[in-house]
């Protein structure tokens, strides 16, 4: 927001987890719906997966066969027709892992690209109230860090959650049928890891949501370092900013090493108790062969298939910690999902367009603090074709004024009227064709110039871009080493604040809009470059509707008229002339750049 409007509140923090529990579980089953065009490929994984830990069991108890049979029986005959029957299901293992990794890889990811569009999509369908109130950093880390954490649980930490369960369970009443001593001992091992699972998962989701938000804290302060990098180093304070983010890194370090310690701990409790388990197995599984109550061959197959248990077993940790941060991650990207865009579009078009605007009792207070109203009563006629410039103390709400124009606001009282016509009960995308702005503080991409100009209108010929270029005075562009294919940087920064400023009145003016609304567009230009943008807008303005917010006298006498704003209402509309000899609020706001009034009015030019 520029400097002439008046200023928004201070920007609250995220929510804060400690105050907020997680969603849990139904964040992720809410989410469900990118699963769904899915299915098919799922279930295969599935299957395969379970066909896995079917072949897992399957090929200890074949050595069971092996060693009880042929072996023990000295017959030679029967050892390779086994032997061969392990290979085959080896290989028919691994031939499952890699159906289901190729089948789960392109799943997984187009769940996610799925879930990127939609995100950055609502973040498109979200009002100016939302993103004023929202750190750019914190909208980065859901879109970047916490989709990752939901791809890599969906791909990994989820179907490993089913197959182990499955694998523990089937397994255990294998070792159960088998010799149920000891399968006794191993069903005993899985209560202590039970109950410290509980236990983890109440801890370890708190500090992950920390976590996560202080990463979207210091990625707020990557950012702002990079595209306020010449207001630093022109003022000096790289340290300083550097030991801001220090502090922030810092935090974030501290964070981290907490969930790293508690995930340590927890993790070193389920590599200890299936160590135990085996070793309890190994001493009680040799007395029962010594005393014959199991064969050699069926305590081999008891001490593979408990072999087989500890990675599904020691994994749980990983697979827990994992579904804790993808659960949190769901959570934080839900509350971006369930935000209700406080502006929507209507159903209504304007078939034959003039331009036609007005200002109707309108009432405007910021959604943090309903009580201090921004604008109060305003009312303004804009006829077809006129041009009006509103001038106004810095603060006095000039640039909001001009944003409820396309809606970036919405009216808190009163309305807003094209040719009549509500501009709430008009198609969002139709209203912001009929209107294009150009801001005292121009946002340019990271892309070409061409890309730039053209992001309001992309059918553009190359006649209409000459003639946007003559008008700002942009044709510097074509100076540029690729000319106006060349990548102008993020942010513009490798142009200067007016070379910016004209791009972007450039830009307003290709999309051939109804209404033209210019928020202080020249504020960066040197005397002379005005004056020759001014005289080509004349021309400009002669056929739109124009809403001008101006600070300069020069730029005021592109309007017929001009409203002056006070105190959140408009008091005075007349023409320059009329409001210099009569109010001397007027004058006083302009005396900067008035010496002789009768001298700011050229020839030919009706005061």
């Amino acid at each position: 927001m520029s400097s002439s409007s008046a200023s928004t509140p201070a920007t609250p923090d995220v929510p804060d987890p400690d105050s907020q529990p997680p969603a849990g579980v139904h964040s992720l089953w809410r989410l469900r719906g990118y699963l769904r065009p899915h299915v098919p490929a799922l279930a295969l994984m599935l299957t395969a997966a379970l066909g896995g830990v079917a072949l897992a069991i399957g090929i200890p108890l074949v050595t069971k066969a092996l060693i009880d049979g042929p072996i023990a029986r000295h017959e030679s005959d029967g050892i390779l027709p086994l032997g061969l029957l392990a290979l085959a299901l080896g290989v028919l293992e691994a031939v499952l892992i890699w159906l289901r990794r190729w089948v789960q890889s392109n799943a997984v990811l187009g769940v996610e690209t799925a879930m990127r569009h939609d995100l950055y999509e609502r973040l498109q369908q979200l009002p100016m109230s939302f993103h004023s109130r929202w750190q750019s950093g914190q909208l980065l880390s859901r879109a970047t860090t916490d989709l990752s954490a939901i791809r890599r649980f969906s791909g990994f930490g989820m179907l490993f959650l089913v197959i182990n369960i499955v694998q523990v369970t089937a397994t255990t009443i294998v070792l159960l049928r088998m010799f149920w001593p000891l399968g006794l001992v191993v069903a005993a091992a899985a209560v202590p890891i039970v109950w410290l699972s509980m236990r983890f998962e109440k801890q370890y989701v708190v500090v992950s949501r920390r976590v996560q938000d202080e990463q979207g804290d210091l990625a707020t302060l990557s950012e702002e370092g990079a595209v306020g990098i010449r207001v630093i180093k022109s003022f000096g304070r790289g340290a300083h900013m550097s030991e801001q983010y220090e502090r922030a890194a810092r935090t974030v370090h501290g964070t981290s090493m907490a969930k790293v310690r508690l995930s340590a701990r927890f993790w070193t409790f389920l590599e200890v108790i299936p160590n135990l388990a085996v070793v309890v197995v190994l001493l009680l599984g040799a007395i029962g062969v010594g005393r014959g109550y199991l064969t050699p061959g069926e305590l081999v197959a008891f001490i593979t298939l408990m072999l087989s248990l500890v990675w599904p077993v020691a994994s749980l940790g990983v697979i827990l910690a994992m579904a804790q941060e993808a659960m949190t991650a769901a959570a934080r990207i839900l509350e971006i999902f369930d935000t209700v865009p406080a502006i929507r579009g209507g159903e209504r078009f304007i078939e034959h367009p003039r331009g036609h605007v007005r200002f109707e009792h309108v009432d405007f207070a910021f959604p943090d603090a309903p009580d201090e109203p921004v604008l109060r009563d305003v009312n303004l006629d804009l006829t077809p074709g006129e041009t009006v410039a509103v001038v106004g103390a810095t603060g006095s709400g000039k640039t909001i004024l001009t944003a409820l124009v396309p809606r970036l606001w919405d009216v808190t009282g009163g309305r807003v009227t094209i040719d009549g016509v509500d501009v709430r009960d008009l198609d969002l995308p139709h209203l912001r064709s009929l209107v294009a702005t150009a801001f005292e503080d121009p946002t340019l991409f990271s892309m070409s110039a061409r890309e730039n100009l053209t992001l309001g209108r992309v059918d553009a010929t190359e006649e209409e871009i000459a003639a946007a270029l003559e008008v700002s005075q942009a044709q510097f562009v074509h100076d540029l080493p690729w000319g106006l294919d060349t990548r102008i940087g993020e942010q513009g920064l490798s142009l200067s604040g007016g070379q910016r400023q004209r791009l972007a009145l450039a830009r307003a003016v290709i999309a051939r809009p109804q209404v033209l609304v210019l928020d202080d567009t020249l504020s960066a230009l040197d005397v002379h470059t005005e004056k020759l943008v001014e005289e080509a807008l004349r021309r400009v303005l002669a056929d739109t509707t124009g809403l001008v917010v101006a600070h300069r006298a020069s730029t005021v006498l592109l309007a017929d008229r001009v409203a002056l704003l006070q105190g959140g209402t408009i008091t005075h509309v007349g023409s320059h002339r009329e409001l210099l000899t009569t109010v001397p609020a007027y004058k006083e706001l302009l005396a900067a750049e008035v010496e002789d009034d009768l001298d700011l009015v050229p020839a030919g030019v009706e005061a």
